[in-house]
């Protein structure tokens, strides 16, 4: 990989999606041990999946993995944490607005 140019990759993998009360969440998992660094973007191939309330959803896809090129990465790495702490900004509570 050079410093300018991305590379593609297909990988196997499993997408969960739970859409429960206790948890509402998508992962994939790489079947194939692949791992995504920082600046790497992720597609997922097939239709959408709709998990209906109250059930997990599990299924097995293909997924297309873009590495980033080495710029990417290291300006990733550089400003990753400023986006972080502008999540920090804000807070929840269960207090209502008035």
């Amino acid at each position: 990989m050079g410093l300018l140019t991305r590379s593609k990759e297909t990988a196997p993998c499993t997408v969960t999606i739970s859409h429960r009360f206790e948890e509402l969440s998508a992962h994939v998992k790489f079947n194939n041990g692949a791992v995504v660094n920082p600046g790497d973007s992720v597609q997922v191939h097939g239709a959408e999946i709709m998990a209906p309330y109250g059930e997990v959803v599990v299924e097995d896809r293909t997924a297309t993995i873009i590495r980033a090129s080495k710029i990417e990465q290291m300006w990733t790495r550089a400003t990753g944490d400023f986006e972080f702490m502008e999540l920090c900004e804000f807070s929840f509570s269960e207090e209502v607005l008035s």
